[in-house]
């Protein structure tokens, strides 16, 4: 590098920042007004407002944010606290979050807890003074455990967790797993296999709950429940456990995406076709579930719009902290694609007695 390159970049190294004063004086007008326009807090007249902000604009001037959150008590950042941050249901979520709190001049700020609620209050801890407010997501803590845990004094929103003492959003779980299942039994299974999630986890436990007592309604089923843990992992093992089955299954119903995704490649392993000799079903319709082999029948969850809401309620909570709590429910929806069928062709290439004398149901075209 030359003598004089080094030089340029030693002289731009240390070039003094630009202040407040600097747009101030180029503007013509005073610190405070200056203050005042960029921190939009009292009105001023157009043509000064004007004056400021190009003037600004000129210097390049880049406001200090630890400055301005002293003086104004605001950060302009969320801190968003989920069980982890690896996967696409928690991608879609930050992605609803990230979108609008750019449109509204928002940072986030994100970490994991780790299904641990220590490290979660840890976790918030550590945000406390940089975030303006929280969103939180803690199924797999009790809600009683989460009114002793989460005294804070700042703004917080719940994500798959009520709570009547801080805003929350939940989704329709149990409403999911109940049309899912109405969907199999419209489809003639009665032998249905349910993957879990988590015990701990809420909103397995509902999604489990919606899947029982549905099969009670079915007559002739028969309850076939194997543990998971809402990775793809489990539902790979499940799926090999429910495959090796006699009778086996002649259905799986996962309660997540992930872990149909696992039982789909278990079934591949096992030479059992999906969904002639098999058919599988998730829940969340999480992005890839669109692009397995075949496309994944599942319960529809718009993740990207618990983002959207969370911010939403998490504004109105910034605004204004006192104002009653409010409880929001996101709808499901059945999303039909090609990895669910009818029974008939199970009980048609089975050598296995049960399925044979099941037969056809009455009704059923070949």
């Amino acid at each position: 590098m030359s003598t004089r390159n080094s030089t340029r970049i030693r002289r731009r190294r240390h070039t003094p920042a630009v202040t407040i004063h600097d747009v101030a004086a180029r503007a013509g007008v005073s610190v405070a007004t200056v203050s005042r326009v960029l921190n939009r807090k009292d009105l001023v007249r157009e043509d000064t407002t004007r004056d400021v902000l190009a003037a600004a604009k000129s210097l390049r001037y880049v406001p200090n944010i630890a400055a301005r959150s002293l003086s104004i008590r605001r950060t302009n950042t969320i801190g968003i606290v989920l069980p982890d941050v690896h996967g696409e249901y928690f991608s879609e979520v930050i992605r609803g979050i990230d979108v609008d709190a750019r449109g509204e001049g928002y940072h986030i700020l994100v970490s994991g807890s780790h299904s641990d609620s220590n490290e979660m209050l840890a976790v918030i801890e550590a945000m406390r003074g940089r975030v303006d407010g929280l969103i939180v997501m803690a199924p797999d803590i009790p809600s009683s455990a989460l009114r002793e845990q989460l005294v804070i004094d700042m703004p917080l929103v719940l994500l798959n967790a009520a709570d009547e003492e801080h805003d929350g959003i939940t989704i329709d779980n149990y409403g999911g797993a109940r049309s899912m299942m109405q969907h199999l039994a419209a489809l003639g299974h009665k032998r249905i296999a349910f993957i879990k999630g988590p015990a701990s986890n809420a909103d397995a436990r509902e999604r489990l709950r919606g899947y029982r007592h549905a099969m009670r309604a079915i007559a002739d089923s028969v309850l076939c429940e194997i543990d998971g843990d809402f990775t793809e992992k489990s539902g790979h093992d499940a799926g090999l456990e429910a495959a090796a089955m006699d009778p086996r299954p002649t259905a799986i119903f996962a309660a997540n995406d992930s872990m149909a995704v696992g039982a789909l490649s278990a079934m591949i392993e096992r030479d059992v076709a999906v969904p002639d000799g098999m058919s599988v079903v998730g829940f969340d319709d999480i992005p890839i579930a669109h692009y397995v082999a075949p496309p994944l029948t599942t319960i529809r969850v718009d993740i990207a719009e618990v983002g959207r809401r969370s911010f939403a309620l998490i504004c109105d909570a910034i605004r204004d902290n006192s104002r009653p709590k409010r409880q929001e429910c996101i709808n499901t929806t059945l999303v039909v694609r090609k990895s669910s069928a009818t029974p008939q062709s199970v009980n048609k290439t089975s050598a296995q007695p049960v399925r044979k004398r099941h037969g056809r149901n009455k009704g059923e075209q070949s």
